[in-house]
């Protein structure tokens, strides 16, 4: 039995051990307060463990997606960030949620929604959305990332990636910096953990909102982020196809693959050309993350982030269309994985709507 198989038999021996836990079902609440970092990033320590009538402690990156029902202090221990529904069937498996944040000059409440695409494999697809207090300022922290080959590489980013970056000293006078260092000591760390995560890896595409007024997006694959301001869709990130870093795959001895019917890969396997994780690739990929930040001010309306299961099949114009028609956020980005199931998208569709208002 695999380690994580182990792990998600010993979640579900949760509910006979713990008073009224069960998987949750029902209507989302929504986030009313911040919380200091130290609690939204808190392992899941070994007294937990025990005090759940676990055997091992359990990382909260294993159970990324889970809420239980019931008692409130076993609640909080199981869920990573914010707070949602999450829903898991044979078939397939979904995620949903809102919150808000309190300070700064604009206003700020996001949405999310994700479910699984047409695959054989399990959901693969991770998300951050929350709001932190760090330092007396508010942050916004908003993620999707999008696993291949297995979920242990973007578990791990879900539970570590931010943390790492606000722990970078430069975070707060120079944060392209601390993002970049925290993107690539995030990236050797997995490396080194290779035989616990496995060969797979993952895309990574997040936001931090400070004070409601300056918004910092780094990006490496093709998970996307989009904001739409003064009526304009303006993206945020990059896709990093492999046909346009094909002279650097190439001069690393590598080749980019360009099959009928298939887009570009690495060597004929990874469809992006920067990626977390990916053992066997490494040497031919890259994890420096591009970096954008811009202005929230007055004429910016919402942020889309999204995995590539949603930009497959609508551009940028598209999804701020659909986005803008709602006020709120959740129901947006509900209804823009609605309509990439409608035009016949297969991959896992995560998506996270953010709303601002001056």
């Amino acid at each position: 039995m695999s380690t994580f198989e182990r792990l998600s038999r010993q979640i579900l021996e949760i509910d006979e051990v713990t008073t009224g836990a069960s998987l949750s079902t029902g209507t989302s609440p929504t986030t009313e307060s911040t919380t200091p970092l130290e609690e939204k990033l808190g392992f899941f320590t070994s007294s937990t463990a025990q005090t759940c009538g676990l055997r091992d402690p359990l990382p909260s990156t294993i159970v990324a997606g889970l809420e239980l029902r019931g008692n409130p202090e076993h609640m909080a221990r199981f869920c990573c960030f914010g707070t949602g529904l999450s829903e898991f069937t044979r078939n397939g498996s979904t995620a949903s949620g809102k919150g808000k944040g309190h300070q700064g000059q604009v206003k700020v409440c996001y949405g999310y929604n994700l479910v699984r695409g047409k695959t054989n494999h399990p959901m693969e697809d991770y998300h951050v959305a929350n709001f932190v207090e760090v330092k007396g300022s508010e942050l916004g922290l908003f993620a999707i990332f999008d696993g291949h080959l297995g979920d242990t590489v973007p578990a791990y980013l879900q539970k570590n990636l931010f943390s790492n970056i606000l722990n970078e000293e430069e975070f707060w006078t120079h944060p392209d910096r601390a993002i970049t260092k925290a993107y690539e000591k995030t990236d050797q760390a997995i490396l080194s953990h290779t035989p616990d995560l496995g060969q797979g890896g993952s895309t990574a595409v997040t936001a931090i909102l400070v004070n409601g007024r300056k918004l910092w997006v780094a990006n490496v694959g093709d998970s996307r982020a989009v904001l739409l301001k003064g009526g304009e869709p303006i993206q945020m990130s990059i896709d990093h196809d492999p046909n346009v870093e094909r002279s650097v795959i190439e001069n690393r001895g590598g080749f980019v693959s360009n099959m009928p019917g298939d887009c570009p890969r690495v060597c004929g396997q990874l469809a992006v050309s920067r990626a977390f994780g990916d053992r066997n690739l490494k040497s031919l990929l890259r994890s420096e993350p591009d970096i954008k930040v811009e202005n929230i001010d007055h004429t910016a309306e919402l942020l889309v982030l999204a995995s590539d299961g949603l930009w497959k099949v609508m551009n940028n114009q598209e999804v701020v269309d659909v986005a803008k028609r709602f006020k709120d956020p959740y129901a947006a980005a509900k209804q823009l994985t609605d309509e990439a199931l409608k035009r016949d998208s297969k991959d896992d569709i995560s998506c996270i709507v953010v709303r601002f208002k001056a």
